[in-house]
């Protein structure tokens, strides 16, 4: 009987090849998809999985009770790891994370050959004791003990000394002003690492070089504990709530409280909402793995309408297999036979071109995934998805021949159900449905990238190059900003302290005449050099920039528009304001501009002039065109006054993009899947339109024996689908406005979902499903009445 039922099943395939690649297209597109995105959900998932000790490691957030509002962040004290292992009973190790350069430049090596870059940080000595990070030499009890340390990667040890062990004991030069001892190597981070290095100094050099580290006021570092195996995560973090104020004062109107995270949970859960962690790229995570399973249920229901639309033409074989004596569930076991070969068929095409299209996917995704053909539970995976897709594909068409009456068949009498016609034009409206919600949030998310990318953000972005201060540019920088403007494609020079796209610093330290006693403010603070407002292109709301002719600017401060209405004050400029101790007087004040993503509201800046900061980023304002020429000519001068140090700069307008990488991800990935779902509802609907044309053929026939023209019958025929389609809009539209404005409430500025959006979603689908259908409406409307009525 086996036997019986693959010939059967390899002859229907091979005999209507056309339904039969339909079909196998369909499946696959859908598999396909679902199977890309699982990899990327799955991967998603696994990140810092691979620590041994991970259900131990919490990472130490702060909530900060101020003006009213709560906040919270990752940013902990500097001294913070060290007292938490050594006061608290039920932390067994720490170790605190600071960055070794500023964001998106890092440090530069020499070791006797080429001098290379590398990203990496301070750690704690109990960095490697504490997380999976493979030594293949030293120890990891000591490898960040020692002043003057460093454990390096695999792949610079390779490229300084040669291969590991030769790299043990060896000095290399560090931004060519100290020599570090190299006392372990590590295997390269691996992909699935949220935390990205290839170097680690010992924590001590840290806090030896920064005198703000001991002050408890003071934030940047992140904290990592491990507890001990007895200790309970509630119990320690009730331990910890105000652990700072063991060394502070407490302030009733800054309230700071210390809790913890599993760290294995930190990567997709890392945003937070009233000081508390509210979600993350794991709402990311949520929603693909429901556009995975959307579009397999969309590719399962094409099969549905393409399998059905078959029917009559083998319902004469179902009649005559029951009259010689088949029963249903022999029938049923046959035709989900059958869909399962047609789904092993897809199944294999999928795989193949899941393969082809991962390197694609990757480029897309930033992620470096690969089909795990030797692990045996990909397989198991691919199994179980391949018999559950073939049943839920083949069950209704297998139920619904098989439920055939033979007398009926056999007379040429096949009619179908009320309840039939339903079901599967229900599912047309489901399909539609899905594919719908997909092309709204495809329109919304590109409307609101497209929005931030070409919103004004209170400066220019475009031809703004960021380089970093480094090595003999700290000394150099008036002779280097002296010969930089002398270029002829060079507008403007200045300096900050990190750099425009992200000003990390805060504080609380500010006071003013007439500012309440109960009042506390969170300031973001910025060091900037002369003609910082020129560069920038700032707008100038009151009063006037720091100038060298005033030499008073050195203890002035510009506010933003932020600042000045937080601080309440109705004439800014020549207000008296003290930042941390230190007095001045407020000379401008500049228009709100962006300097963070456009997830978080502007928050109020101090800004004040240090021409000689001794680290940061430079800023150059290119003229438009020529820029090959501007860049060469600023390499050159960079290799004249800092010959040590590679040329490295940053375009402002990329920076600015890399605040947004995961919603620019998020967007690409959606468009696709949203035309690919499309596609593969669009097949269904094509199926459906077939079937109806050979259901009505004999109607046809006779409408356009008594007079109806062509358009009457293929009006008559696309109606019917199109009510269809409106329906699916109906339901669509509600749901999609309620995830959409649900995912635009992560942004502090959006737009707003109006009724443009929606309309061209209508149209689009309406468009593509008459382009659709029109094939069978004109087919059957031209065809011969006289053949149309012979046909029963």
């Amino acid at each position: 009987m086996f036997t019986s039922f693959v010939k059967i099943a390899w002859r229907n395939l091979t005999r209507h090849k056309a339904f039969s690649f339909i079909n196998i297209t369909g499946l696959a597109l859908g598999i396909t998809c679902s199977l890309l995105i699982m990899l990327w959900v799955q991967d998603e998932k696994n990140v810092d999985a691979f620590h041994a000790n991970g259900s131990r490691i919490y990472q130490v957030y702060e909530r900060n009770f101020y003006d009213g509002k709560v906040d919270a962040g990752y940013n902990t004290q500097g001294l913070l790891a060290e007292e938490l292992k050594r006061v608290v009973p039920g932390i067994q190790y720490a170790s605190g994370l600071e960055s070794a350069s500023p964001p998106g430049t890092g440090n530069t090596f020499d070791a006797g050959k080429e001098i290379g870059k590398a990203a990496g940080f301070f750690a704690g000595p109990d960095f490697f004791t504490m997380f999976s990070y493979h030594l293949l030499a030293g120890n990891k009890a000591t490898a960040l003990t020692e002043p003057a340390s460093v454990a390096i990667s695999k792949t610079m040890a390779e490229h300084y000394f040669g291969d590991a062990q030769q790299a043990i004991g060896n000095t290399i030069r560090f931004d060519n002003k100290e020599d570090l001892k190299v006392t372990a190597v590590f295997e390269d981070v691996p992909a699935n690492s949220s935390v990205r290095f290839e170097f680690l100094r010992a924590w001590t050099d840290f806090v030896k070089q920064n005198e703000w580290v001991n002050n408890w006021g003071n934030t940047d570092p992140v904290t990592y504990v491990q507890l001990r195996k007895d200790a309970g995560a509630a119990a320690v973090e009730t331990t910890i709530k105000d652990f700072i104020y063991r060394y502070t004062e407490k302030n009733s109107n800054w309230r700071v409280e210390l809790a913890l995270q599993p760290y294995t949970e930190k990567y997709l859960h890392a945003t937070f909402q009233n000081g508390y962690i509210a979600g993350g790229r794991i709402a990311y995570v949520n929603v693909f793995t429901y556009v995975a399973i959307f579009i397999l249920l969309i590719a399962c229901i094409n099969f549905m309408n393409l399998a059905t639309a078959r029917s009559v033409r083998r319902a004469k074989e179902v009649g005559l297999r029951k009259v010689v004596g088949a029963n249903k569930s022999t029938l049923v076991l046959q035709f989900t036979g059958e869909a399962l070969l047609l789904t092993a068929f897809a199944m294999l095409l999928a795989l193949v071109s899941a393969a082809l299209l991962l390197p694609a996917f990757n480029a897309l995704t930033g992620k470096a995934l690969a089909l795990p053909v030797s692990e045996p539970l990909f397989w198991a995976a691919i199994l179980v998805m391949l018999v559950v897709t073939g049943v839920v594909a083949g069950s209704y068409p297998a139920l619904f021949l098989s439920s055939l009456k033979p007398v009926k068949v056999l007379k040429g009498s096949l009619k179908f159900s009320n309840g039939a016609v339903l079901f599967r034009k229900g599912l047309v409206v489901f399909q539609f449905t899905l594919s719908i919600m997909l092309i709204v949030g495809m329109m919304v998310i590109y409307r609101q990238m497209n929005y931030i990318q070409s919103k004004n953000i209170g400066y220019d972005r475009e031809n703004l190059v960021y380089i970093p201060i480094e090595g003999d540019l700290i000394k150099n920088y008036s002779v280097f900003k002296q010969q930089v403007l002398q270029l002829p494609g060079v507008a403007d020079v200045s300096k900050m302290r990190n750099s425009p796209t992200v000003i990390e610093h805060h504080t609380g330290s500010i006071d003013w005449q007439g500012k309440e006693p109960n009042v506390t403010i969170s300031f973001a603070d910025a060091v900037v050099g002369y003609n910082f407002t020129k560069t920038m292109k700032l707008q100038m709301a009151a009063g006037r920039d720091f100038s060298p002719v005033f030499g008073a600017d050195s203890t002035s401060y510009i506010l933003n528009e932020t600042a000045v209405e937080k601080m309440g004050l109705q004439n800014p400029v020549g207000h008296k304001v003290s930042w941390g101790g230190r007095a001045g007087t407020v000379i401008g004040v500049l228009k709100d501009f962006h300097f963070s993503s456009m997830h978080q509201t502007i928050e109020p800046l101090i800004v004040r002039l240090d021409d000689n900061w001794p680290w940061g980023t430079i800023l150059v304002r290119t003229k438009a065109g020529n820029i090959k020429e501007t860049m060469a000519g600023l390499e050159k001068i960079c290799k004249e006054v800092n010959p040590k140090f590679p040329f490295t700069y940053q375009f402002s307008d990329i920076a600015f993009a890399g605040l947004y990488n995961s919603e620019i991800m998020v967007s690409k990935l959606s468009d696709y899947f949203a035309i690919l779902a499309v596609i593969i509802s669009c097949l269904g609907l094509f199926g459906l339109a077939t079937f109806t044309a050979a259901q009505r053929t004999r109607e046809i026939g006779i409408r356009k024996v008594i007079g109806a023209s062509v358009a009457n019958i293929i009006a008559l025929l696309s109606g019917s689908f199109l009510k269809l389609i409106v329906v699916a809009i109906c339901i669509a539209f509600p749901l999609s406005w309620y995830v959409m404005n649900n995912w635009l409430q992560g942004f502090a500025y959006k737009i707003s979902l109006d009724w443009q959006i929606f309309a061209g979603a209508a149209f689009a689908t309406i468009a593509v499903a008459l382009v659709t259908v029109s094939y069978q409406s004109i087919k059957a409307a031209v065809g011969n009445p006289v053949k149309s009525l012979k046909t029963e």
